[in-house]
């Protein structure tokens, strides 16, 4: 699996990455990630819960880990989406496990083509997407087309540390020690997902660097943007407004 691969039919190469993933995805995510994704993804779901939404889309959902925290954190009614079946599977196994399926419900579907009307939702989460699309400016935009005005925007997406000396260890750890990590404790298809991880989050961010991120949100008619750069710059949490 190589990152040409990914940029070049993203949504096949999505679905075959993550197609041996969902069993334990939550927690391989939580233990390769040093423990940064659960405080990135708090952080992330902070900007949209604070805003009290009732309705609240989640795209990217995977195994619902985001889903089901968005549910617990506000009353919302919460609509999980994602491109992967066997993700939305476990995802809505979770839900149910977590005694939350009165209130979330799961959908496949594409972040760049979304099955709903203009302002359909109070509020939007997306995790780990951009890397998965072919056109990052283009899905921001019909993902702000399905919050209503006024409604908050959240995403959470790996990055590259700026400190030289940070990028160089985080250089080091996705290259040389997640390849191996992922294959001793979720096996081949892990092994593929951290083999892919470095390169393709390092040449994301040299075509579509931070400020551009950002420009592309208010592009998109999203205003108010704010950003955190969390874990030394290891993870991006962006966030803001649909503007009228």
């Amino acid at each position: 699996m190589d990152v040409a691969e990914s940029r070049a039919r993203p949504n096949q190469f999505a679905r075959q990455l993550f197609a041996g993933l969902p069993k334990r995805y939550n927690v391989l995510a939580e233990l390769l990630s040093l423990g940064q994704d659960r405080r990135w993804r708090h952080e992330m779901v902070t900007h949209v819960a604070d805003g009290s939404p009732s309705r609240i889309l989640d795209v990217a959902c995977g195994p619902a880990a985001v889903t089901c925290e968005l549910a617990n954190r506000t009353p919302a009614s919460v609509i999980g989406l994602d491109l992967s079946v066997d993700m939305l599977a476990e995802g809505a196994a979770n839900v149910a496990r977590a005694g939350l399926a009165d209130r979330v419900s799961m959908v496949l579907g594409r972040g760049e083509q979304l099955p709903f009307e203009d302002g359909s939702f109070d509020g939007l989460t997306f995790t780990y997407l951009l890397r998965y699309v072919a056109d990052p400016a283009a899905t921001i935009a019909e993902l702000a087309r399905v919050v209503r005005p006024g409604g908050p925007i959240a995403s959470l997406e790996f990055a590259v540390p700026p400190n030289p000396g940070w990028q160089a260890a985080w250089w080091l750890y996705t290259r040389a020690v997640l390849p191996v990590a992922g294959l001793v404790t979720g096996g081949p298809a892990w092994f593929d997902v951290g083999r892919f991880l470095g390169p393709s989050i390092s040449t994301h961010y040299r075509q579509y660097p931070i400020p551009w991120t950002l420009e592309a949100w208010e592009r998109a008619g999203v205003g108010v943007v704010g950003h955190r750069s969390m874990s030394l710059g290891g993870g991006l949490v962006v966030w803001g407004v649909r503007r009228p």
